[in-house]
């Protein structure tokens, strides 16, 4: 099946004075047109620099240590800096976690989509312009005045939908969300969710939404990456990895989602994730997993995959040819 995105063996160092903390450690997947795909994980398990790795937008003193990022049969990691400017919302685009924080406070909404057009060459009139922002507008259910208000004026949603329709603005083929719904209420969250998921059908692009909530995920995401200290280690289907996980870790996430069907006590995952710049040697997780076995301390578990694209990193994980139902 054709790919939108494909990410190969993606590797982020961090260079320190105490030493070299790898962040993403050989993060491998493939974004097929018109998916949602939700990568999950605990803060600091490598998500946000994931995405903002495969954008460019890495803060120094961060850096690419090895892998590709194939869009569009381009390899944006060798892409130069101004070819990658030119990628940046017009075929790969972010929704950023905090749009307060995204969107200029001196300035109306209005013109900060003008001053995104312009950078992209996409602006022919101020006439124009402003026809095109009223039409991005209407698209995220928000009315036109928008354009001539300040960001402060501005509701938590109405600001990440601001910040959607600018995602939107060029019409991308991927579309990065970044936690968008982190700092809203639960009403709030699927509204935009929706929002998010119109757009992306309207354009037929593909959406990579990162958080932590597992039940978002459940409702938003065709397929789901579980990341722990860098690493992907577990990745499938939605339905499959909910219905049948294989690696502790995401059993433990899953098991911790409330329930109406029955009651019971919320049990935490215990301990802490580890430290990028000094790992437990073998599987990461062997520290707080309460099924290791021996060889979990020594030896990183290479990857399995059954026939349903089920593909998990763990030792615990039965051989071949046990093969899960699709």
């Amino acid at each position: 099946m054709n790919s939108t995105l494909e990410v190969r063996h993606l590797r982020v160092e961090f260079p320190l004075q105490q030493g070299v903390a790898r962040v993403v450690n050989d993060v491998s997947f493939t974004l097929r047109p018109g998916e949602r795909l939700g990568l999950v994980g605990e803060s600091g398990s490598g998500k946000t620099t994931t995405v903002l790795a495969m954008m460019r937008l890495l803060a120094k003193p961060g850096r690419i240590a090895g892998g590709k990022v194939i869009l569009g049969g381009e390899n944006l990691v060798e892409a130069g800096e101004e070819a990658m400017r030119r990628a940046r919302f017009s075929r790969i685009s972010l929704v950023p976690q905090g749009a307060m924080n995204s969107l200029n406070p001196v300035l109306r909404i209005g013109p900060q989509f003008h001053d995104l057009l312009k950078a992209h060459g996409a602006w022919k009139s101020a006439g124009e312009a402003r026809f095109h922002v009223a039409h991005l507008l209407k698209q995220v259910d928000l009315d036109p005045g928008v354009a001539d208000l300040f960001p402060h004026q501005l509701s938590g949603g109405m600001k990440q939908r601001v910040c959607i329709a600018m995602a939107i603005a060029l019409r991308p083929s991927v579309i990065v969300a970044d936690e968008p719904t982190s700092a809203l209420d639960v009403v709030v969250q699927q509204q935009v969710l929706k929002t998010l998921v119109r757009v992306q059908k309207e354009l037929s692009a593909s959406v990579i939404l990162v958080g932590h909530d597992m039940a978002l995920m459940a409702q938003f995401a065709h397929t789901i990456g579980v990341m722990y200290a860098g690493r992907l280690i577990e990745f499938g289907p939605v339905r499959q990895v909910f219905r049948y996980p294989r690696h502790p870790y995401t059993r433990m996430l899953i098991a911790s989602l409330p329930s109406f069907s029955h009651r019971g006590q919320f049990v935490g995952i215990p301990g802490v994730a580890p430290s990028m710049l000094a790992p437990p040697p073998g599987c990461p997780f062997h520290v707080r997993c309460p099924e290791a076995l021996p060889i979990c301390r020594q030896t990183y578990p290479a990857e399995s995959l059954d026939e349903a694209g089920h593909r998990v990193s763990c030792h615990l994980v039965k051989e071949e040819h046990d093969v899960l139902p699709a």
